[in-house]
């Protein structure tokens, strides 16, 4: 596991600022936080799963050919 500190954020036990850190889980690892304070001994558990969230469908991450069929050319007359 990777462990790094959270820039300004403050333990929610004993209230030191920059004390809390993240326990990040690597490849092949559980898919699983931790944050604790290296002051108090605070833990917290964030449990994560990464496999069920999905991303938002937006024009940028679809594929190219559906966003090709909703866009169709229009013919503007000036007068």
């Amino acid at each position: 596991m990777k462990k790094r500190f959270i820039a300004g954020i403050v333990c929610p036990k004993c209230g030191a600022a920059d004390s809390v850190r993240l326990h990040i889980a690597e490849a092949g690892e559980v898919d699983h936080q931790v944050r604790d304070c290296v002051e108090c001994g605070y833990q917290e558990s964030l449990a994560q799963h990464l496999a069920a969230r999905q991303e938002l469908p937006t024009r940028v991450n679809q594929s190219k050919t559906a966003a090709a069929k909703e866009t169709k050319p229009q013919v503007l007359k000036i007068h």
